[in-house]
C-alpha cells in the first residue's frame, strides 16, 4: 500500500522581503503545485527562534505521484519565479501513523 509522504522545504527569506517573495511563490509554485496529480496541500510556516527560515510543508498522496511531474515542468516554475526563486533545503518524511 502507497503511502502518503511529506515534503517539507526550508528557504532562506529575508523578513523585509518575504511578503513580496511569498506572492510570488504563491501565484507559481502553489498554482502548479495544485494542478499535479497526487497533491493534497501545502502550509508556509515561518520559524519563530529565526525569522529568515520560510518552511513550505507539502503533502503528496505517494511519492510517486511527487516524482511523476515532469522535469521541464518543474524547470519552467523555476524561470518564473525568477529573481525570487531560492533553492530550498529539502527533507522528506513517510507518514507511518495518522491519528
Amino acid at each position: 500500500m502507497a503511502q502518503m509522504v511529506v515534503e517539507f522545504l526550508t528557504f532562506v527569506v529575508d523578513p523585509a522581503e518575504r511578503a513580496q517573495w511569498l506572492t510570488a511563490e504563491e501565484s507559481n509554485w502553489s498554482r502548479f503545485l495544485e494542478q499535479q496529480d497526487g497533491f493534497v496541500r501545502k502550509q508556509m510556516w515561518v520559524d519563530e527562534a529565526d525569522p529568515f527560515r520560510v518552511h513550505a510543508v507539502i503533502w503528496w498522496e505517494t511519492m510517486e505521484q511527487w516524482k511523476a511531474i515532469p522535469q521541464a515542468a518543474l524547470d519552467e516554475v523555476v524561470r518564473n519565479m525568477g529573481a525570487y526563486e531560492k533553492v530550498p533545503h529539502e527533507t522528506v518524511y513517510q507518514v507511518i501513523r495518522d491519528c
